[in-house]
């Protein structure tokens, strides 16, 4: 049986660790770093934030379709239908004389 070597070590610790924060350090800049922590957890909270949101309105949207299913199945609607009226060529041409006639 052969067994699977991982090509990533896993989370670095000790000395791999305090290498990644040198550089980090050396990068930044030691001010710079906690601004940049503060940014990233507003981000992930933002992005948890819209994850529950859209979770939610999926939800709702769901129980929405149950419900309209069970009572599509108990009651039945009949459209109204609602006409109107379109101006035809006739109506137009009135309008435009009267228009004229109150204008002169």
């Amino acid at each position: 049986m052969t067994s699977a070597i991982p090509l990533i070590g896993g989370i670095p610790a000790g000395p791999e660790l305090l290498i990644i924060l040198l550089v980090l350090v050396l990068l930044f800049g030691a001010n710079k770093i906690p601004k940049l922590a503060r940014s990233t957890g507003q981000a992930m909270g933002e992005f948890k934030k819209g994850r529950e949101e859209v979770e939610e309105e999926l939800q709702k949207m769901q129980e929405g379709d149950l419900d309209t299913d069970a009572s599509a199945e108990t009651t039945t609607e009949t459209p109204t239908e609602t006409t109107t009226e379109t101006p035809t060529d006739d109506d137009l041409e009135t309008e435009t004389e009267t228009e004229k006639e109150s204008s002169a």
